[in-house]
């Protein structure tokens, strides 16, 4: 055998050996990495979280005080058309702020959906999905790739900051009166059966 024979072995054998004592730190350190750069990692494993059960949400009936939607604001569809969300008064309006590249969004965008699709043709809800990409294509272009329903909106004058303060994911939810009974940031369950039927409650009232 010669030198370099024996140098290559000596190589190799020392690869294993690290690979074995450091294997497991190598892999969590893949892992921190995907998870990192990798929004769609990122939103699986927040979901992997919320099949527990422990972000589903419930709209307190006696929660602290809850900012106002005091003067509304004004909100534009995909074909250009205003509105102002007082404009939806005798609705109940669940607001959603959302963005494609926001790995919390993307976890709890399919709840969202499975909530839409509930109460879709039911005429005394809205869903407000506002998107907070820069254009339209980056949503658009998110909602098709996912096969999402759920309808798109965007800002077109200021949001009261005690409302959305720039927190992604944001979700309110307004009763037919215009109050917000509900207002919850950060990403949580809205598919559960006690939130479906609490909006039901509302809906009903």
């Amino acid at each position: 055998m010669t030198g370099s024979d024996k140098e290559q072995k000596i190589a190799e054998k020392s690869g294993r050996n690290f690979i074995s004592k450091h294997g497991f730190t190598l892999l969590m350190g893949l892992i921190i990495i995907t998870l990192f750069v990798s929004p769609e990692a990122k939103s699986w494993v927040i979901q992997q979280l919320m099949r527990t059960g422990l972000y589903n949400v419930k709209i307190e009936k006696k929660a602290a005080a809850i900012p106002q939607l005091e003067s509304g604001f004004d909100f534009e569809d995909e074909k250009g058309g205003v509105q102002n969300t007082a404009s939806l008064r005798g609705k109940v309006v669940f607001i959603n702020f959302w963005a494609s590249w926001c790995p919390p969004c993307r976890a709890e965008f399919p709840s969202i959906e499975t909530l839409y699709a509930r109460f879709k043709n039911n005429p005394e809800i809205f869903f407000l999905m506002i998107n907070e990409d820069d254009d339209w294509a980056a949503g658009k272009g998110f909602l098709a790739k996912k096969n999402y329903i759920t309808p798109m909106f965007k800002t077109k004058s200021t949001v009261p900051a005690a409302i959305y303060n720039g927190t992604l994911p944001t979700t309110l939810v307004l009763d037919k009166t215009g109050k917000v009974v509900f207002r919850h940031e950060g990403f949580a369950n809205y598919a559960s059966e006690d939130f479906i039927n609490q909006v039901n409650t509302f809906i009903k009232e």
